[in-house]
């Protein structure tokens, strides 16, 4: 037994060496391996330096304190951490690490950022959990450049080695000093913070609670401050591929989408900023964010900006702009949506149901604000097929200091938009108490020829009152009508194959006084006279001919007007105003009646119209041959009547 009992003993003695040795042996390997990644930094010219490395073989818990890191380069971030304790660790590989858990406390991140301005950047992390991670046991050199792609490049490099289950910070907060007398400095506040699934690049959800700021924005002479808060941010299914790519210094040949987002979302944004303007943003949401590689190009917008900080020349500007577009050809939303919105301001409170984009749709929704009239009230308005890039060249062609847009150019806008609308108006009419009311207005145009369009649709439907001060209105003011309601459908396309052009439908009714409906044909149109030059249209217009007019107007009260004021004039009763003018008119007919008797007919057709209200007069014109527009139009200003003889004309009336 005595034998025995000294046996164990031994074998406890000699276990306890061993636990003891191995331990040391665990401390010695992983204080080597730290010493190792810190070495690699010193090696490059910077700074590092660390506290007690303490290592448990139990729990496999690592602590590491006072870590302390300088890089070479002036432009890379100063890191400061005061304990990092990881549990559970371990090595599948020389070049990897993992840990069941990482708690990172007291970090501090200093960044200056000096490559086209100066600015500075401090974070202060009190904490930091990561659940499940795994990374590599030593970071990458780091960009020799303080390019600020070169650090985004390199932060998503390693951001692409690193997996873990979760990553929280409960509080984050930063303070940006762009220095003296610049707009832009403040202070950041994150609460919430939380990562969940990271996978070496693609992030499953990253939320924050609230994100506060106060920023500096004074001008010179004019301290101002601005305040916001941002709540509940989350993005989802976050993939830094394509990001990576398209901040590759050569340059990428990669000219497909590439989805980065599926969705990013908040639920409210405020505002506060100087003479008590406030914005408050119910909800935000960005759904399907995609880029192409070869055009989101940020590296080649930066290199565009002056070093020395001065304004840019317009051979820049342009050179600028034309990255710009580039870089919207390379950004694709699915949709997008801002919720209700609420713009206070000292002169009354604005309201904004939403704005909404889909694919190229872009509306704005549910508007109501104040203006010096009276309250501004708009349903919607849209602009369709909306191209961000397009836009941005269109200015560009634009800013030529000294030199006068040409017509062409101005034309361009047709390239940018396909067509607007605008839905349930109702604004205030000038210094009175009426309102002007917008049903629908809406103009499409396509099938662009250069800079025009070859094919247009305009519809109106709004009622606008009458102005009393205004001498075309005097009349219509006068017979007591108070208000026009307007029904316009007007659409006019060219057919290249065939050559015709046709205005049709072409309608306008005044509710109140008539409608009128026409129809317009054209032959032999070519292509060439869609151009911006006139000295070129008017060449090529010689060759269009006049095709068949059918012309109906339906009297709703326009006859009784004219017949009013043709009453007022020669002070005469109604009746006698009425037999007049029939009788001019039948007078007008005889004489047309020599050299055309179809001219005759329409003018009787027309005496007729007038004789008796409420009827709908009907003329036809159809060619008798060839008949070149620009002839017709000049003799229509010199003999109307030879003008009419090249058509047969066909007129009747009926109630």
């Amino acid at each position: 037994m005595k034998r025995i009992l000294i046996g164990l003993f031994v074998a406890a003695v000699l276990a306890a060496g061993g636990w003891f040795g191995f331990n040391l042996y665990a401390k010695h390997r992983a204080t080597a391996e730290i010493e190792a990644a810190f070495e690699q930094i010193r090696a490059g010219g910077g700074k590092a330096s660390h506290g007690r490395i303490g290592f448990d073989v139990m729990s496999r818990t690592l602590t590491i304190e006072d870590i302390n890191l300088e890089p070479a380069q002036q432009d890379l971030a100063h890191v400061k951490i005061a304990k990092v304790v990881a549990v559970g660790g371990r090595q599948a590989d020389d070049a990897r690490f993992s840990a069941d858990s990482i708690d990172v406390s007291g970090v501090e991140v200093a960044f200056m950022y000096t490559e086209k301005a100066r600015l500075k950047a401090n974070y202060k992390i009190p904490q930091i959990t990561a659940r499940d991670f795994s990374g590599p046991t030593r970071p990458a050199n780091a960009p020799l450049s303080g390019s600020i792609i070169d650090m985004y490049r390199f932060m998503l490099a390693q951001y692409a080695t690193v997996s873990a289950s979760s990553i929280v910070a409960p509080t984050v907060a930063v303070h940006v000093d762009a220095g003296t007398g610049n707009a832009g400095s403040g202070d950041f506040a994150y609460s919430g913070l939380a990562v969940q699934n990271v996978d070496r690049g693609k992030v499953e959800t990253a939320k924050t609670d609230r994100i506060t700021y106060s920023l500096d924005v004074s001008q010179p002479g004019k301290p101002a401050k601005m305040t916001g808060e941002l709540s509940g941010l989350a993005a989802y299914d976050f993939d830094a591929t394509a990001v990576t790519a398209a901040l590759d210094p050569l340059g990428s040949s990669d000219d497909g989408f590439h989805r980065v987002y599926r969705r990013i979302s908040a639920n409210s944004y405020a505002v506060a900023m100087a003479q008590g303007v406030r914005v408050q943003i119910d909800n935000i949401a960005i759904d399907d964010i995609a880029i192409r590689p070869s055009k989101f190009r940020m590296a080649d917008i930066m290199a565009l900006m002056p070093a020395d900080g001065s304004i840019p020349t317009p051979a820049q500007s342009r050179n600028m702009i034309e990255k710009v577009a580039d870089l919207f050809e390379g950004l694709q939303i699915g949709k997008a949506e801002i919720g209700k919105q609420t713009v206070e301001t000292p002169q009354g409170t604005a309201k904004l149901n939403a704005v909404k984009y889909d694919q190229d749709r872009i509306a704005v929704e549910g508007l109501d604000m104040p203006s010096p009239q009276g309250q501004f009230r708009m349903e919607r308005f849209a602009l369709k097929s909306f191209s961000a890039a397009n836009l941005m060249r269109w200015a560009g062609s634009l800013s030529n200091p000294g030199q006068a847009p040409s017509p062409d150019q101005m034309l361009g806008l047709f390239r940018v938009l396909a067509g607007a609308e605008i839905k349930g108006v109702v604004s205030p009419f000038k210094n009175t108490r009426q309102f002007v009311t917008i049903d629908t207005i809406s103009l499409d145009w396509g099938q662009l020829i250069g800079s025009i369009p070859s094919k247009a649709n305009l519809v109106v439907k709004m009622v606008t009152p009458t102005d009393p001060t205004s001498p075309s209105q005097r009349a219509l003011v006068i017979a007591g009508v108070d208000k026009l309601a307007i029904d316009l459908d007007l659409g006019a396309a060219w057919t290249e194959s065939s050559g015709a052009f046709a205005l049709a439908p072409a309608t306008i009714d005044l509710g109140n006084l008539a409608r009128a409906q026409a129809r317009l044909a054209l032959a032999n149109v070519p292509r060439t006279v869609f151009t911006a030059d006139p000295v070129q249209a008017m060449s090529q217009a010689g060759q269009i001919e006049a095709g068949a007019i059918e012309l109906t107007l339906r009297d709703s009260g326009v006859v009784d007007l004219i017949v009013a004021q043709f009453s007022r004039i020669q002070n005469v009763s109604r009746d006698a105003a009425r037999s007049a003018i029939v009788e001019m008119i039948r007078a007008q007919g005889e004489k047309m009646a020599a050299s055309n008797l179809d001219a005759k007919a329409a003018a009787d057709s027309l005496a007729d119209f007038v004789a008796t209200s409420g009827q709908t007069l009907t003329i036809k014109l159809t060619p008798l041959g060839k008949v070149p527009l620009v002839q017709l139009m000049d003799v229509l200003n010199s003999e109307p009547v030879v003008a009419l003889a090249q058509f047969r004309i066909e007129a009747s009336t009926g109630l």
